[in-house]
């Protein structure tokens, strides 16, 4: 998997994992401030698609993970 799969995949997933710890209706609820995380990651996907850059992109390929399309 290329870069920008990779920080997609984790994206979702924190996303999906944040929601389940947060909503009370879910069976793995915690407590309502995941629900913070779930809107971190979501500032943090719209800063990368405004200015094209995302940190977890480029350590992934300081740490040798093919990037480009």
């Amino acid at each position: 998997m290329r870069s920008w799969q990779i920080v997609h995949v984790v994206a979702g997933a924190f996303v999906l994992l944040s929601l389940g710890l947060g909503i009370e209706a879910s069976p793995i609820f915690v407590n309502a401030n995941f629900l913070w995380f779930t809107a971190f990651v979501g500032a943090n996907l719209l800063q990368s698609g405004i200015t094209k850059w995302c940190l977890m992109e480029s350590i992934l390929r300081k740490l040798g993970v093919q990037g480009g399309c």
